[in-house]
This record gives structure tokens, C-alpha cells and sequence, in this order.
């Protein structure tokens, strides 16, 4: 269930218990109901808040699989964690855009949990996963009250390795730019817009997975 529909579930269940006069059958409706599909709502994000904490552990080990909460190379050695944030802020505000004009007003509160993209030894041999994950919060940006409860999403996909990641360097599809790419459609996804062609830059770029 995407982000938004439980903030219109929770909504819906907030309406319906403030409504004395309501008829038994509409309170215990089923989810895929008129009534619920009545009550969904748009939003226009106004700001997106990305926190990666600094207890998340840094591994620069090159092994296949190093031990860390946060594994990232394409950038300069330096603050792992700013690196992270900064690539995340950015598929975010791609994912999410100039918002819904007329929509719900919210603030996009985002913490990364984990942040596992490949070493230098398993992107040019056997490959893996990129372990992404993080939990998001819609606020009201006038109270900062949580419009609906804290959701854990793992945005994990299948990486690159060995020559298929040294073609797609090539053409310029980096870990960054499918990283981006990815949490971009993710979050998409997660606060029920539509997919946007200007997102899937892996596309654009004629890379085939």
C-alpha cells in the first residue's frame, strides 16, 4: 500500500469516526470502496527534509560485501553522509516535482536507514544489490503535526556488475544516475503520482537493464 493511501485511509477513518449520524454499513465498508476512493487526496509537497543520521556506520572496506549501514564510492573519499543526502535530496525533489497545484499541502520528512550502493570489487566482478532504505513522514507544514504514521520503504534494486556495469558507464549511466533515477520512481510511486517521463533518466539515456 503506497504512502498516500494510508494517510487517505487514516483520514477517511478520522472523517467517518467524527460523523455520529454515519450509517453502520459505511463505517465498516471495505477499503476499495466509493467512499474511500471519494476521500483520496493530492498533495503539493513544499519542502522535502532528508536526515541521514550520523550513527549509520561508514564501511570503506573494499570487499564483496562490507559490513556498513552506508557503502558509497562514486563520489571523493570525504563526508559519506553528506554525499548520501545530497543524492537523495535529489531524487526526491526530481520524483516529486513542482507538487499538485491545489493539493494538500505537506512537508516530505525523509531519514535514510541504509544506504548500501557496491564496492569497487563487487561492481566490477559479480555485482549485487543496491540496499536502500529509508522512512517517510507527511506533515502539515503549519503545524508540523504527522498527517498519518511514519512508513518504512526499502527501495532496493539489482546493481550492475562486471562488464554490463563497465557498458553502462560508458554511456553514462553511473550508480548515481540509477540510484537517483530509482528513488525518484520510488517516491513517485509511494505518494500516488503519476510516472514521469523526465524521471527515468536510465531510459533517456537508451540503457537497457
Amino acid at each position: 500500500m503506497s504512502y498516500l493511501r494510508i494517510i487517505t485511509v487514516a483520514m477517511l477513518g478520522l472523517t467517518l469516526s467524527a460523523c455520529a449520524s454515519v450509517e453502520t454499513a459505511t463505517r465498516n465498508a471495505p477499503l476499495e470502496t466509493p467512499a474511500l476512493r471519494a476521500a483520496a487526496v493530492t498533495l503539493d509537497v513544499q519542502q522535502i527534509r532528508v536526515t541521514v543520521p550520523k550513527s549509520l556506520k561508514v564501511s570503506e572496506a573494499n570487499s564483496y560485501y562490507p559490513m556498513g549501514d552506508i557503502v558509497w564510492r562514486e563520489d571523493r573519499p570525504g563526508d559519506r553522509h553528506a554525499q548520501v543526502k545530497s543524492i537523495v535530496e535529489t531524487a526526491l525533489a526530481r520524483g516529486v516535482g513542482d507538487g499538485v497545484p491545489g493539493g494538500m499541502p505537506a512537508v516530505l520528512d525523509v531519514q535514510v536507514t541504509r544506504f548500501h550502493a557496491l564496492s569497487e570489487k563487487a561492481r566490477y566482478t559479480i555485482g549485487g544489490m543496491h540496499s536502500i532504505h529509508f522512512t517517510i513522514t507527511l506533515r502539515n507544514p503549519e503545524t508540523g503535526a504527522p498527517y498519518g504514521p511514519t512508513k518504512p520503504v526499502k527501495a532496493s534494486f539489482k546493481a550492475y556488475g562486471g562488464q554490463a556495469a563497465v557498458a553502462a558507464e560508458q554511456r553514462g549511466i553511473t550508480q548515481k544516475v540509477r540510484i537517483t533515477d530509482h528513488l525518484a520512481k520510488v517516491i513517485r510511486g509511494e505518494l500516488g503520482l503519476p510516472p514521469r517521463a523526465e524521471t527515468d533518466l536510465v531510459a533517456a539515456l537508451s540503457v537497457t537493464e
